[in-house]
């Protein structure tokens, strides 16, 4: 079986095309699987090894699967809902791309500083914080920083303000 580089350099032969354009046409045919980041890295530790880890990893989680204790990862393989299998495979063979993960900005609207600006959750460095001045800060968090942080309340506080950024 081919790989994707020898596919394109075949489509580009045949084809009379620019390597570019031959890898446009190949993704076209097999577009790339958008996983979460957790599924990347797992694959990126394991690709040299690809179906002999697979293998291993299914049979751990089939023998030992305890969704309280397991990774992400392992949650997302034995969930029914996701052909996670063929996810993997598709990986392997065409590539992938991450999923965007949803970043938030999270703010006190009634708790104000001496100019009247609400208090905006900020990060500077490794101190986070809540800050009226906070133009200068990162102000844009996923879950999972915002759990790192020990601040996954914020999602069901009251007074507590929730925004989907960009």
């Amino acid at each position: 079986m081919m790989n994707k580089d020898e596919a394109v350099q075949k489509l580009a032969t045949a084809g009379r095309l620019s390597i570019a354009n031959a890898e446009d046409l190949y993704d076209s045919f097999f577009p790339k699987p958008v996983v979460p980041q957790y599924v990347a890295d797992w694959y990126e530790e394991h690709k040299d090894d690809f179906e002999i880890k697979l293998f291993q990893c299914i049979c751990e989680a089939v023998e030992n699967y305890d969704k309280d204790l397991a990774n992400d990862f392992e949650n997302w393989l034995m969930s029914e809902e996701l052909e996670v299998i063929q996810t993997l495979v598709n990986m392997h063979q065409f590539g992938y791309e991450v999923e965007e993960e949803k970043r938030y900005r999270i703010s006190m609207p009634k708790a104000r500083n001496r100019k009247n600006h609400a208090q905006i959750l900020c990060k500077e460095g490794d101190k986070t914080f809540w800050c009226g001045e906070w133009y200068r800060f990162k102000t844009k968090f996923t879950c999972k920083e915002l759990e790192d942080a020990d601040l996954g309340w914020v999602f069901n506080c009251e007074g507590i303000e929730i925004e989907e950024v960009e």
